[in-house]
């Protein structure tokens, strides 16, 4: 299949959507037009179609020492949320009713904070990007990341030795895995088994200022990745060549946090001040609307959802069908 070109969105292409959201790390897009994301003051957030913006869930989560992360949602519309609070593992809420473990130990231990969690059938898989989170510095050194998978209750390790393991998907084809390895600048794909099993996983090397977080497929089976810090969108495609779609960058702030990567000094406090002449953070992009060509982006400096059209259709995730 030819892919088709994408001319590079600039950022007064960008509309938004919501208000007065907090640190909306990750975006879900809904058939009926809804979107979700994780917020640290509504715990998750609901924004309708014409911009309204409240909790999706009765619950106090935030109240009660959760922070919602990466999030997904299941058949009948519960979420699973992976949890950056102390408490770590992966929770499950409903719209009403109380959060109740989902993944919470692994071996008999308990699962540290967890970064994503996606809903692939009658299985989900989870992101721990590093097992410590007492860092002073964000390194390609970092490899304590892992994958976790859960199939009838049960929870496996299915990769570890990763570096801040962020997004994965699944290829439309079901045979290979993606996973964000964002202070590694890679994404790495795995061969995916019919039972679960990852193996012969193959690195798709980026520049030391591209720090890949959320992802999201196109029916063009190219995977949309949305870049923290760099505030940078690219397509990859199934060749596993790369293009840059969409950036809007402080070029000289961005290359001294480049150059203090390289050294090994990067910090949490350059990381949140990393902005761009509209966007901060840029960390989730999900493909939404009746045609699946709206695009949603949301990220860690973001008090709304930006909104671009796309000429090409996402591949809707499973809550679609």
């Amino acid at each position: 299949m030819m892919l088709t070109k994408i001319e590079p969105f600039l950022p007064k292409d960008l509309a938004q959507i919501g208000h007065g959201l907090n640190r909306p790390e990750c975006v879900l897009a809904a058939r009926d037009g809804s979107l979700y994301t994780g917020d640290w003051t509504l715990g998750i957030a609901q924004i309708a179609p014409d911009g309204t913006t409240r909790s999706a869930v009765e619950t106090d989560l935030i109240a009660q020492g959760f922070r919602p992360n990466g999030f997904a949602m299941t058949p009948d519309g519960d979420f699973l949320f992976a949890n950056m609070g102390k408490a770590g593992g992966v929770w499950r809420v409903g719209r009403r009713g109380e959060a109740t473990p989902f993944a919470t130990e692994l071996d008999g231990r308990p699962i540290s904070r967890t970064n994503f969690v996606l809903v692939d059938g009658d299985r989900a898989w989870i992101t721990i990007s590093s097992l410590s989170r007492k860092h002073e510095h964000f390194t390609a050194e970092e490899n304590s990341g892992q994958i976790l998978l859960v199939k009838d209750g049960k929870v496996t390790l299915a990769a570890d030795g990763l570096n801040w393991t962020n997004e994965l998907r699944i290829a439309p084809d079901g045979k290979h895995l993606f996973v964000n390895e964002t202070f590694a600048c890679r994404t790495t794909r795995y061969d995916l088994a019919a039972d679960g099993g990852l193996s012969n996983p193959l690195r798709i090397h980026y520049p030391n200022d591209t720090y890949p977080d959320g992802m999201a497929f196109d029916t063009e089976g190219a995977l949309w990745i949305a870049c923290v810090i760099s505030n940078r969108v690219i397509r990859l495609a199934p060749d596993l060549t790369w293009t840059v779609v969409f950036e809007d960058v402080d070029r000289a702030y961005l290359d001294k946090i480049a150059a203090d990567y390289a050294q090994g000094h990067l910090t949490w406090e350059q990381i949140a001040q990393s902005r761009g002449s509209r966007v901060a953070n840029l960390s989730s992009v999900a493909f939404g609307g009746p045609d699946l060509k709206t695009l949603y982006l949301g990220g860690l400096g973001l008090g709304a959802v930006q909104v671009l059209r796309s000429p090409v259709a996402g591949m809707p995730m499973a809550h679609w069908r």
